[in-house]
Parts: C-alpha cells; structure tokens; sequence
C-alpha cells in the first residue's frame, strides 16, 4: 500500500461550554484540512482518544458504543501547565501533551517511569485515507492480545495484519493474518499494564516494535486504512484487571450451554457419503459400543450439496438423498443424546435457488464500476473446488431477515446450533458498495462516512452474521441458550456467537505445541469458548501417539472438538476423517481421557460461568495471580506460552510436542511478599510433592497422561465421568440422555505434613445450563489440615432457586493420602472407601 503519512501540528484548545475537567479537545489547522483530536476520561482506569478530519471520519459502525462517562465519586483534580494538561483519577495520572503533536502518557500517580507514552513528535498521522498511530516501545514488557494471532503468545517484536481470511492449513508459527479480527493489544509488565483497543472494523496492522529507525528509536505502530482513529486505553494492576475492564466496555462472555464443554464430534467425510444419514447414525453407535460420550456433532456442508448438477454448497438447503428425512433423522441423532451444529456459510454461488431473489432484493454488495453485484469466486464443495458467487451484506435489511429466516427454518427442523464458518469476508475489492438500509446502520453515520467496504469494514459482516443467527435462534426458542460457533470475530461478534475455534489447523506435533499460545490470546481478548480441531484439520492422519497426546490436552482445554476435512488423493471431495476409535491399540486410553473430561465437567463448567460473570480466562497464561514472581516475566518460555497454562487457578497443564518424549520441564510459580506459598502435588504417579519456585521434570508417558500439576490447596469439583443430563434440561437432545447429573465430588489438595493454619476456600458455580437467565448456584467448600486430619466445611446457596439432582457431596483426598476427613460445624460425615483410582474418599451427608 501506498504510504502518505502527514503529521498535523500546531494544535489548539478548543472551548466548549461542555468542556469537562477530565477532558483534552485540540484542533490542528497546519493543513488543508483540519484535524480534531480528543482525550476523554471515562471511567477511572478508562479512556479514549479519538483523531478524525472531514476526510477521516470515525468509524461509521464502530464495534462497540461508547459508554457514558462516570467519574462520580472518584478523586478527580486536573492541572494545566503550559501547552500540557494533567488529568489525576483514582491513583491514575494521564497527562496530555500539545506542544507539538498530541502526546498521551499514562501512569500512576507518582510513579517515575510512564506505562505508556505515545511517540513525541510523530503519534497521530493521517495515512491517505486512513490513520497511523506511534508509541513508544517497551522492549523488555510483554504483550498480548489481538484475538488470535500466530504463536508464541508474546506479541513484541513482530508484524500482524488487523484482518481476517482463510487460511486453511495454515502454519500456527508463521501464518498471518488467521481467523480473527480483534484490534485489542495489552502490553503487560510487573509494573502494570496498558491495553490500545481500536473500535473499526476495517483492516490495519499493527508493528508491535518490529520496525526501529535510528531518529525515532524503538516504537509501536497501529495502521488503519481507512477512516479516523477512535482508541480506547485502559489501564491495570494487572492483565486480569484489564481484561476485565475490556469485557465492562465490550461486553461480558456469552453463557455458553453445559453441554458445549462435551466432547463435539466432526468431519466433513460423514455429509459427503451417499448414505449420510446412515453413516452419522452408525458413527453415534460406535462411540456407543466403545463408551464415548459424546455431547454434540458439527455438521459439515455437505448436507447442503444440490444432488443435481452443479453440486455444490446451497446454505439452509437439505440434500434430500443423503438424507431423506431431516426431521427423523434428528430425532435419531438426539436419541443419542447428540445434539447436531450445522455449518452455513455467508455467501451464494450464482446456482443457489434463492440466489436471483437476494440480486433484487440488493442483497448482495454492488461492484461500483459494473453497477452489479459484487462476484468472486468461492469455494463450492470438497477439497479446493471453487465456483462463482457473491457474499451477503448483512447492511441489506432484506439479506439480514432472509438469513434470520433462514436460520430458523433448521432450527425448526430440530438442529440445535448454528455453526457460522467462512466469515472472513475476504472480499477482493474496498470500493464495492453495501446497501446501508438496515435500521441497525446509524443514519448520521451514513451522512459522515463513504459508502464502500473499506471504511466500514469487512469484518462488520462477521458480527452482523453472528446477530442475524443468534437472534433468529433466540426468536424460536426465546428461553434456551442461542449457540453460534464461528470461525471469524470481531469483539462484537461475541456478544452475539458462544464459541469460537482456530480454523483449519495442521496435524503436526509444532501444530498442537502452538495452539495453546493461540488459546492464550483468544481468552484474554475474551474469545471464551475457544479450542482447536484436535488431531488436525488439515494434513496427514495423526499417528497414534499423537492423536492421543492431543486429546489428553484438547480434555484439558476450554473447548473440545475432533473435525478435520483431510484431503485425499483417491477422492478430494470427500476426505479422511480422524476417529476417536481409529487406532484399536489406545481406543480405551482415547475413551478413558474423554470420560476425565466429562468427570472434571463441573470445574470447567464453572470456570465458564465465572468467565460470564468476571471476564476470566477459562485457561490462563502461566503468570496469571503470579505477577510478583520474576520468572514468569524474564523467561522467554513461559512468555511464549506454548509448553504449559493454567485451567482455572487449581490446574496447571502441560505438555509433550515430540514423538517418543517421555517427560516436560514446568516452572512451578510461586508467590512472594506476605503470602506463604504452599506449592504443588503431581496429579500423576509418582504423585509427589513439589515446591514452589522451580523448574522440574515431570514424568509423561504418552499412554497414560500428560503432566497436570495441582496447586495446594486448590479444588476440583467432579461429576460423573459420563455425558450426564441435569433434570431441568428438557430440550430434546437431553431427553436422549439415561444418566442424570446426580453425583458431585471434590479433589482436593491439602499441604503435606504438619499441621498449617491455613484455611483454604474454594468455591464452584452451577445451574441448570441451558437457560438464557438462569438461577445460580453457589458452593463453598473449605479445608485446613494437620498431620493426621482434614478439617472441612461445606456450605451450599441455592437461594437463588435452582437446586441439582445431587444431594451428598464426596470429598475426595490425593493418592497416598492417609488422613482422615473431619468437620468441627456438625456436618455429618462418613468414610466412603477407596475409589477406583486408590484415592480414600469422605462423604459429607445432606
């Protein structure tokens, strides 16, 4: 792209009579054009910065609506001292520079060194018609975010495209851009923390200290090529209060279903055979007969192949000879206790029947210079087979509701999810023009900014797709979770789709090693329910070590889901498919790592719920509640998030990434300052105690389990280790369900040895996991210990109405450990014996 930097100076204060105390409003005419820019503070760790010209209009649909300013009962004072105004909220001091350039610094209060200060003489520079933004760049801090971006999961040092395209088979180490379009960098130190979130949907770039220049030193770079700069920065202690004040902006997690933290089968070859509908049956039978519990199925395309030529992909279509009766055959699948996702894809080939109607109905987006519809080609059906067709533009009120229609008419049928896929939008041309008639689109919007895709975004379409699907499933089932899986984002698209996964992987050992980086990133930029195609979409069958080593860490992830479509020389249109049951010799190791899924289910479950309600990470970067430990920040390892992560605050997970490796190296983060840190326990034999502050080397054979480390005094609440049906879902899928969620447990880790005065609270969340509005349970379990006792106490509110099948609760202690489980509250409690894993086991009676 061409590059026209122009740097406004001369800036001036611009007075309003609404001019508040916590407020900046300058104006640049040095140019042709007048430049405005702003600083505001919002809230008292929020602000936003906009720069705009006549010619640089904000973002006309910006992907959030900016909140309203709340400064109420916080410690405000404010300074001007020459050209500068200091602006003191709350212990934070953002202090506004305009000698020359507008120069933006944040700090706290105080402190001597900044947490962020924008580039001096050179920070906001129109770019033709779009913006160019310079900060200063912290070489030694770490920096994370931008949804899902190539791993490592330490951003410095390197270039990424703000866009979002297929790129199937990508390579996780070195592909960019991916999926995801999500414009939020957060550069962390263990001094604080600062996130730069751009509101466009358009494309840009971000130069995360990649580019050095001898005058202007070491700097960041965010590109934007269209329109003016509308950026919001927060500032935090920590990652974990930034993020949560991202979500306060943005908007907090869906609540996802219970039944989406399953197992979620998949793959193309099962809708492109002949008997499909038989072929899916006979596959819910074999997991049956091996004692897999499986909770849902992604429905590939291939169930919207026209039977007549051409044969390629007609959305919300039925091929009626794979399967003949949609509406039996889901009734068959949901005998199963299989509920069934279906993939649609936001775009028509010119054989489509509908496909004349959305031409008159302005559906599709206008080439300017044919005055038609905007044609490309597109991928029709089976391996890398394209065709010609035009993508929807959701602006189109009639494309919007014929969708929405659309929608509903499977969900009516009996599917159960929506499975958004190809919503890249990767257009090839920023000068089509959308229709803008929906009443969604702000009419002082379409007066300020140009109508084409280029300064309202391609990705604008990625999150209109998310609402029109969500809504329309909202609208035949207003009190049941909507679930929408997608494969692109914006951070509006989430408050719309529950869950999300990395695309079209690659089966290779690097590949599973670099997915969790990529995990990493999505859950701080709030991609919530997000996993990976365990084994590998793309590329060759996984050998049995592999396969295995990847399902014992997909059990362990946020989301677990096997789909691949793998190309195949001898017939490309219907592929190789990964199997849980492919390989005899480990099918029982395969069944036994899902069923520990299932077993651990009420942990991540309410791992999820916390997510929705605090913005948390379901998995976490290994320096998460850690940040006084230096290592976690001086080790290029742990910075590059591949090897190990946090599943909720008991669980730390590892991994092995090589064929016949046979053991991992882990850091075990410690806490200083007043807190005694009471370390580790290996969750796997030898089942050894472990202290704080180290690295060891945990033993990891590849048929029994990878390294899961337990933090002391952690908790792990645990149902049945089978797909378990909670009593208030009445959905039709859950009706095919036998066992009722009637069996709660909790691991526990007390420390090792001698009495501790220590009173370890752990507590878990539940409901009945399928309402939109659903009454939340809480429990609470505490624990101290000496030599020769645990002391417990259980205390359960269910106040707010819902109440589980589960009556007693189990409290089960570490293998070897001998003690005995006793309370000092009159709780009932009675020796239950020895579980099947050799671990002695307590029960507190109702």
């Amino acid at each position: 792209m061409p590059q026209k930097e122009f740097c406004p100076r001369g800036y001036q204060p611009v007075a309003t009579s609404e001019q508040l105390d916590a407020t900046v409003q300058l104006r640049s005419s040095s140019g042709k054009t007048d430049f405005d820019f702003t600083f505001e503070a919002i809230r008292q760790n929020l602000f936003r910065v906009t720069f705009s010209s006549a010619k640089h209009p904000l973002p006309p649909y910006p992907n959030v609506t900016k909140p309203e300013t709340n400064l109420k009962g916080l410690d405000v004072s404010t300074r001007v001292e020459g050209s500068s105004k200091i602006i003191d909220i709350a212990g934070v001091r953002a202090t506004v520079e305009w000698e020359h350039t507008p120069v933006v610094t944040l700090s706290w209060k105080d402190a001597k060194e900044p947490l962020h200060r924008d580039l001096p003489l050179k920070s906001y520079l129109a770019d033709g018609p779009g913006v160019a933004y310079y900060s200063v760049h912290d070489r030694e801090a770490l920096h994370v975010g931008l949804g899902e971006k190539a791993a490592p999961m330490d951003l410095t040092g390197r270039h990424f495209q703000l866009s979002a395209t297929d790129c199937f088979g990508y390579n996780v180490h070195t592909s960019d851009p991916l999926y995801k379009h999500i414009p939020l960098l957060i550069k962390a130190s263990p001094e604080g923390c600062v996130a730069l979130f751009s509101t466009t949907h358009g494309r840009g770039s971000w130069s995360v200290g990649s580019e050095i220049d001898g005058l202007w030193g070491h700097f960041k770079i965010y590109r934007q090529d269209y329109g003016g700069l509308e950026q919001y920065m927060i500032v935090g202690r920590t990652i974990k209060e930034v993020v949560r004040s991202y979500a306060e902006l943005v908007g907090f997690p869906l609540l996802v279903p219970r039944w989406a933290y399953g197992y979620i089968s998949g793959g193309y070859k099962y809708t492109m055979l002949d008997d499909a509908d038989k072929a899916l049956l006979n596959f819910a039978e074999k997991l049956k007969e091996h004692g897999i519990p499986c909770s849902a199925h992604q429905m590939s395309s291939g169930y919207s192949i026209a039977p007549v030529e051409p044969k390629v992909r007609n959305v919300f279509t039925w091929n009626n000879d794979r399967f003949p009766d949609p509406q039996d055959w889901i009734s068959k699948m949901h005998e199963h206790g299989i509920r069934l996702i279906t993939n649609i894809k936001p775009f028509l080939l010119a054989s489509h029947p509908a496909f004349q109607h959305l031409i008159d109905a302005n559906g599709f987006f206008t080439d300017p210079d044919t005055g038609k519809p905007g044609y490309m080609r597109l991928w029709s059906a089976g391996g890398a087979t394209g065709d010609d067709g035009c993508h929807i533009d959701f602006t189109s009120e009639a494309a919007f509701k014929w969708w929405f229609e659309g929608v509903k008419s499977l969900k009516k049928v009996g599917i159960d999810g929506m499975w958004n896929d190809n919503n890249e939008y990767t257009l090839p041309n920023d000068d089509w023009t959308l229709a803008l008639d929906d009443t969604m689109v702000n009419g002082e919007a379409k007066k300020a900014a140009e109508n084409n895709v280029g300064q309202w975004g391609r990705a604008l379409h990625t999150e209109l797709m998310g609402k029109s699907s969500h809504d329309a499933l909202v609208d035949v089932e207003p009190d049941v979770r909507p679930f929408v899986l997608t494969r692109s984002a914006t951070p509006g698209t989430m408050r719309y789709s529950a869950s999300t996964w990395s695309g079209d992987n690659v089966t290779s050992w690097d590949s599973m090693k670099g997915s969790t980086a990529l995990s990493l990133n999505a859950g701080i930029s709030l991609l919530q329910c997000e996993g990976h195609d365990i084994g590998g979409f793309e590329g060759p069958q996984p050998s049995p070590e592999l396969l295995l080593r990847w399902i014992q860490l997909g059990c362990m992830s946020t989301r677990f889901a096997i789909n691949c479509f793998k190309t195949s020389p001898d017939n490309n249109s219907v592929g190789e498919v990964i199997e849980p049951f492919m390989y005899p010799e480990i099918t029982h190791l395969v069944r036994d790592a899902i069923k520990r899924r299932y077993e651990i289910l009420p942990y991540i479950y309410s791992l999820s719920l916390e997510s929705h309600r605090d913005a948390l990470p379901v998995q976490r970067w290994i320096g998460w509640g850690y940040e006084s430990d230096p290592e976690v920040w001086n080790n290029k390892t742990l910075k590059d998030g591949e090897q190990q992560f946090w599943l909720g605050d008991t669980i730390l997970v590892g991994g092995v990434f090589s064929a016949g490796v046979t053991s991992a190296k882990l850091y075990l983060p410690r806490k200083t300052g007043d807190v005694f840190d009471y370390g580790y326990v290996n969750m796997n034999a030898p089942y050894n105690y472990l202290a704080s502050g180290q690295w060891v080397d945990v033993e990891s054979q590849w048929r029994q389990s990878i390294p899961l480390i337990a933090k002391i005094g952690g908790a792990i609440p645990v149902g049945k280790d089978v797909h378990t049906r909670i009593p208030d879902d009445t959905t039709a899928a859950s009706q095919g369900v036998s066992e009722i969620d009637d069996y709660r447990g909790v691991e526990i880790f007390p420390p090792q040895g001698s009495s501790h005065d220590t009173v370890f609270t752990n507590t878990w969340y539940e409901d009945d996991g399928i309402s939109r509005h659903p009454k939340t349970a809480v429990y609470t379990l505490s624990y101290s210990s000496t030599e020769e006792k645990v002391f417990v106490h259980f205390e359960r509110d269910e106040s707010a109405g819902f109440v589980p099948a589960w009556k007693e609760l189990d409290v089960i202690l570490h293998h070897n450990d001998t003690r005995r489980v006793m309370t000092s509250s009159g709780q009932e409690i009675v020796p239950k014996g020895i579980d099947p894993q050799g671990r002695l086991v307590f029960t507190i009676k109702a």
